[in-house]
């Protein structure tokens, strides 16, 4: 009885050692009765931090976890690079490495703690070691600022502690801002005058970042647009456009240094002015010629043309003989002999005609046919001309077997005769060739050529006043091994 008495004694001293930093302290071992009843509230204190029962029990037991001095070859040495990992807006996570001495009775596990600035006490992360090496604390509030330590234990104590030199500072994370410009704006937006501008750009960034716009590089009318932002997205929002609102919108979303910025060009424009003046020019048989001048006003944008009317004096009912008609003057046909005419010109842009039309002051009058024309003697031309070759031939290339091709073209009168030649030999009658000429274009076909037809190949045109000649390299190869064995 004796000998058990004396082994069981140091065992509770070890356990207090062990559970030091996550129980409140006990007086006595003797006292278990009262401890097993204060059980379930022990490892809430430590949690709650309660000031009262915590805070002059730390520095009693102090001394105790520093007793076992003699006892330092036994419990392990402190946990080494102790780092910090990584930091978020709600966790962080802390490594480290083992220690160099592991105690005489091996590690048993490693327990992360941490103090509030500000506090004294250290509260632990694992109420129980754990054999680990790095160790995520989660669910942590914006604002948060402690210490971080971490000890090695085994089953004889404790360890010191290795603490990490400066604070855990728990901030939002910082996400560079970033403008994602719809794809019907990042060309230019083009609306009507009058109507209704609403655009929605949004953008990303943590935390909100500022946005701001400007026209043209300066601020913009605060009277004419409106501009709300929220964290995801700016709207702009112009209730009835006008022509001094188009131009460069700029949006600079900024979070501390770090900005993006998106260009949006805006184009508004209405109906162009009618052309500034139009006269009639001549009128011959049934034909009528017409000049006017672009408007001065093109309703901000480039016109798509002119649309040309006409009216006859008889009805007064106007029907368009041109529509996006490009130059200024023009010449309108098939008019009916007899009738008098009037013309008018619109203007037309993206937004439509003008609302308004240049009409001529003058009537064309389409005379009745009396006047009997007179036709100048005719000079006949001599169009006789020495052969000459507008196309000459081209070096060709040709695969063994397969009909082939070579082709020119050339001028003559009168049409002059045409003579192929291969390497300066006349190959007329050949049937191995067809010769083709036909409204200049000279053709010779070189049916299923082997290697052997390769040369130099020449057309020449003869006729009264002379003659030309040009001249190609065709090179039949390809399959030439197999034709050799053959």
């Amino acid at each position: 009885m004796t000998g058990k008495a004396a082994s069981e004694t140091p065992a509770p001293s070890t356990e207090e050692a062990t559970a030091e930093p996550a129980k409140a302290p006990s007086t006595e071992p003797s006292a278990a009765a009262a401890a097993a009843e204060e059980q379930p509230l022990q490892p809430q204190d430590p949690v709650s931090q309660e000031p009262a029962p915590g805070a002059p029990a730390a520095p009693a037991e102090a001394p105790a976890a520093a007793k076992p001095a003699p006892l330092s070859e036994d419990v392990p040495s402190a946990p080494l690079r102790l780092a910090l990992e990584d930091v978020s807006s709600s966790s962080v996570t802390v490594s480290w490495e083992p220690p160099e001495r592991l105690g005489k009775l091996g590690l048993q596990g490693y327990v992360l703690e941490f103090r509030r600035e500000g506090a004294s006490e250290w509260v632990p992360v694992n109420a129980r070691p754990l054999m680990v090496t790095q160790q995520t604390m989660r669910n942590l509030a914006l604002g948060d600022k402690f210490f971080l330590r971490v000890t090695a234990v085994s089953l004889v104590g404790a360890g010191p502690p290795a603490v990490l030199e400066q604070p855990v500072h728990i901030l939002e994370t910082i996400e560079a801002p970033k403008i994602r410009v719809p794809r019907h704006l990042r060309q230019t937006y083009v609306r009507r005058v009058g109507e209704a501008i609403n655009l929605q750009i949004p953008f990303q960034g943590k935390p909100k970042p500022q946005a701001s716009w400007t026209h043209d590089g300066h601020a913009l009318d605060m009277q004419r647009v409106n501009v709300r932002s929220s964290e995801q997205d700016s709207i702009f929002f112009i209730r009835s456009a006008q022509r001094c609102d188009s131009g460069r919108y700029e949006l600079t979303v900024q979070l501390e240094d770090l900005e993006a910025k998106a260009a949006i060009d805006i184009l508004v424009i209405e109906k162009p002015g009618p052309p500034s003046s139009i006269k009639l020019l001549d009128v011959w048989g049934c034909n009528a010629a017409l000049e006017w001048s672009p408007p001065q006003d093109t309703g901000n944008t480039e016109l798509l043309g002119y649309t040309v009317q006409k009216a006859d004096k008889k009805t007064g009912q106007w029907f368009t003989v041109l529509e996006r008609y490009h130059p200024t003057t023009c010449t309108i046909s098939d008019l009916i002999v007899g009738n008098s005419y009037s013309f008018r010109v619109f203007s037309e842009n993206l937004c439509g005609l003008s609302d308004s039309a240049t009409v001529t002051k003058e009537l064309a009058h389409i005379q009745k046919a009396g006047i009997v024309a007179k036709p100048k003697g005719f000079v006949e031309r001599d169009f006789s001309e020495a052969p000459s070759f507008t196309q000459p031939l081209a070096d060709h290339t040709s695969t063994p077997g397969y009909s082939t091709q070579l082709f020119c073209s050339v001028r003559a009168s009168p049409k002059p005769k045409i003579i192929w030649m291969k390497n300066k030999m006349d190959i007329q009658g050949d049937p191995k060739y067809r010769a083709i000429s036909e409204q200049g274009i000279c053709t010779l076909e070189i049916r299923k050529p082997s290697p052997f037809d390769s040369g130099v190949y020449t057309c020449k045109a003869v006729n009264v006043l002379g003659e030309a000649s040009v001249e190609c390299r065709l090179e039949v190869k390809g399959e030439l091994e197999s034709i050799r064995r053959t």
